[in-house]
């Protein structure tokens, strides 16, 4: 049993408030097609999480998925008896592709069908807001949507995911450095419209620094980023860039 977990890339990113303890945001997320990691999930002596894990486990999302999901129904764990959870890494992490978050939303996917749980995508992503603010768009597995809030409202689009180059430099961005550095210097919540234009013609007209408002705070706090701007768009708190061919 083995799913995919798409990388995404942040089109635009807005901050539109702030409701006391989160950033509320406007953004649009897009699949990224050619990168992805893979959960694979195997017969075993005994239940196991291993792969590519550079944090202590309880820290990781797909174990985070697993909690939240047998809390939720308990009855599944019986389900895990004898099998294994394997991670295999490709997406860059802290480079503003929303890897982690792709992986718990395909843990969750991939168990929901093959363990006959069979959940809807709302109650799917109702379990994926316990674990990240981006989960929730990665279990619609949609190609492209407008996110909004905490990343917890996802209104999926009717349009097909672009061909894109994404690169990612050696630099690692701290999401939540990049959010504190945007609420001490650069905090001006202000509404957009940019949800009502179409991809293609937002990448035509305008520029990085317009579209995403954590570019400015993640210079700040990483200066080698400014090698890489001529690398195209940012994606999220970085470290990424991204454009058409």
């Amino acid at each position: 049993m083995k799913i995919k977990a798409h990388a995404k890339v942040n089109i635009f990113l807005k901050i539109v408030g702030h409701d006391g303890f989160y950033h509320l945001i406007s953004s649009r997320f897009m699949k990224v097609k050619n990168l992805y990691d893979e959960i694979e999930i195997v017969e075993a002596d005994k239940f196991n999480i291993v792969g590519d894990i550079n944090c202590v486990l309880r820290d990781n999302t797909v174990f985070k998925a697993y909690v939240a999901l047998t809390q939720e129904y308990p009855d599944i764990k019986k389900w895990f008896i004898g099998k294994e959870i394997r991670i295999h890494k490709n997406i860059p992490e802290m480079a503003g592709l929303g890897g982690g978050s792709s992986d718990a939303a395909a843990f969750l996917r991939l168990v929901n069908k093959e363990s006959g749980l069979n959940l809807s995508t709302e109650e799917l992503m109702e379990i994926g807001k316990k674990i990240g603010s981006d989960v929730a768009f990665f279990i619609t597995d949609a190609d492209v949507a407008d996110v909004y809030g905490r990343g917890d409202i996802v209104e999926v689009r009717d349009e097909k995911a672009l061909d894109l180059e994404v690169f990612t430099p050696p630099i690692e961005c701290s999401t939540s450095e990049v959010y504190k550095m945007y609420k001490e210097k650069f905090f001006n919540p202000s509404p957009t419209d940019l949800d009502k234009k179409e991809t293609k013609e937002i990448l035509k007209n305008y520029s990085s620094t317009e579209l995403n408002d954590l570019l400015k705070p993640a210079l700040l706090l990483y200066p080698d980023l400014n090698k890489y701007l001529d690398r195209g768009f940012f994606s999220g708190s970085g470290s990424s860039f991204f454009k058409l061919p």
